[in-house]
């Protein structure tokens, strides 16, 4: 599924316009992203949980040349299924 389908999908469970639930994706997403990058969690009981973590400066190699590399530190967002979603994935 992608961003429309789910649009498409809300509209049709909710009953609002394809224009506002693209609205309110979108605030869904910007909301998460801002709270990430400010470096809080973001929890939905059930669903699951968003947050970041500190990848430390490594060694790489140019996979084209076998030159080694340093690869920089950098903050990445990690997601961890909630025990609901998990159980009903599987």
């Amino acid at each position: 599924m992608n961003k429309s389908e789910l649009v498409d999908a809300i509209a049709k469970e909710t009953g609002l316009t394809k224009a506002k639930s693209a609205e309110v994706v979108t605030s869904i997403v910007n909301t998460i992203t801002e709270s990430l990058s400010k470096g809080e969690k973001v929890s939905l009981t059930g669903f699951g949980t968003w947050s970041t973590s500190e990848r430390a400066e490594r060694k790489g190699r140019n996979p084209k040349t076998g030159e080694e590399i340093t690869i920089a530190s950098k903050r990445v967002a990690k997601f961890k299924a909630g025990n609901e979603l998990t159980k009903n994935v599987n």
